[in-house]
């Protein structure tokens, strides 16, 4: 894991100039998230369809699962390739149309039957998921191209920033839009936004100036993804260890998705306040990201998903035993911080894993290897709300981020030098 620049991100002005691009690309990306948010807006427009909270909550986990489980077996094809841009181009349209169609459903809501609008809802989501999985690794691996080893936790936290301030923005309008309009209006308003959000990023995103370079697996090699999977995992325990931090993470992190649907249907807090508390998730988000982006950098990136378990834990903890309802600004505060370290670290992370032959395989095992956890997480989640209640879900999420910081603990004792 070398900190020396890459031939291949190409001259200081070309970083440059990618650093800008990409950074807008993400901001737009991120508006787009806040009319649409996974957190808020799409939970409560599938429970506008269903009273099912595992259905609610899988609606949810869909996207993080269409996100991961291409990533591993694309990793031979992407390794192949001497330029990615092309390839993020036509994939990334399998991410962003699919907000369009949410706007047609829910303009045609009133019309339709409640279970075909379930059935077409996640067909919608599922596609918008998987196309933004089968981008996932290639994207990733453009970025490390592009960006220097240096650098990457300042970009991506910089990038994420501009993601998150934007998404405040959006968030809170999703809120206000909500509240004001009657549900018809008011969520084809949102989808609406977030698509035209949506077209902006991709502008943005297709300015992007790569090289075309020898690929890091030549056309003429055979490799299996599979076998190469299981000879790296038997050869890196760091990475085992790493790998087990982030399934524990997106096990319990499941937390987040029922936070808006427990405040709103338990607590009896209206839906424009729901908006103000995403806002106030995602600005924590945009304070969290430049900053641990440049103290991982500066020191370690597994002092940083240390860090951010920590606030996971404790945003968990206190959702389990809110007394008041002000206690849910510092439950949401937390979850933000943990959000920022959840994507951005743990990116960092795959990034840095085996050489340049190796990494693509690297990026798709720290996804999609996952994937299973991230499937089984709302259905345990939506169990355990229906026996015991929301409480008692919160409280057991923060028992398995308990868990996962003790054993990233470890993971500082095995490399307390290393860069990432």
């Amino acid at each position: 894991m070398s900190d020396q620049t890459q031939p291949a991100s190409g001259s200081h002005e070309d970083v440059r100039f990618n650093a800008s691009v990409n950074i807008l690309d993400g901001a737009f990306f991120g508006a787009a998230l806040g009319f649409a948010s996974f957190t808020t807006v799409i939970p409560l427009f599938v429970s506008l369809l269903t009273n099912s909270v595992i259905l609610i909550g899988l609606a949810t986990a869909i996207h993080t699962l269409g996100w991961q489980v291409p990533q591993l077996p694309l990793a031979g094809r992407v390794g192949r390739l001497a330029r990615f841009k092309p390839t993020v181009l036509a994939m990334t349209i399998h991410e962003r149309l699919p907000f369009l169609g949410l706007a047609i459903l829910a303009w045609y809501l009133p019309v339709l039957d409640l279970k075909v609008a379930l059935i077409l809802a996640f067909g919608l989501l599922v596609w918008q998921a998987f196309g933004g999985g089968f981008n996932a690794n290639v994207w990733q691996s453009m970025i490390a191209k592009i960006i220097p080893e240096s650098l990457r936790g300042r970009f991506l936290g910089v990038q994420m920033s501009a993601v998150d301030l934007l998404m405040v923005g959006g968030a809170i309008a999703a809120g206000l839009i909500l509240d004001r309009y009657t549900s018809r209006i008011g969520f084809t308003l949102c989808f609406l936004l977030a698509f035209a959000a949506m077209v902006i990023s991709f502008g943005f995103l297709s300015l992007t100036r790569e090289k075309a370079v020898a690929p890091a697996i030549s056309p003429d090699v055979r490799m299996n993804v599979w076998t190469e999977t299981k000879r790296l995992l038997a050869n890196d325990s760091v990475f085992q260890r790493f790998l087990l931090i982030r399934m524990m993470f997106q096990l319990a992190m499941v937390a987040f998705s029922f936070y808006a649907i427990y405040a709103v249907g338990e607590l009896g807090v209206s839906v424009a306040i729901v908006g103000v508390l995403t806002g106030v998730m995602v600005f924590c988000q945009m304070l969290a990201n430049p900053l641990l982006g440049v103290l991982g950098d500066r020191t370690s990136h597994f002092i940083v998903l240390f860090l951010g378990i920590l606030a996971a834990l404790l945003s968990t903890a206190l959702a389990g035993s809110l007394s008041s309802i002000s206690g849910l600004y510092a439950v949401f505060g937390l979850a933000g911080i943990a959000m920022s370290v959840g994507w951005t670290t743990t990116m960092v992370l795959s990034l840095g894993f085996g050489d340049p032959a190796e990494q693509s395989t690297y990026i798709g095992m720290s996804n999609t290897l996952i994937a299973p956890v991230t499937l089984a997480a709302p259905i345990l989640a939506g169990l355990v709300i229906n026996t015991f209640g929301f409480p008692a879900m919160f409280q057991a999420s923060a028992v398995v981020f308990l868990v996962a910081a003790l054993l990233s603990l470890s993971m500082l004792r095995l490399r307390p030098t290393a860069r990432l």
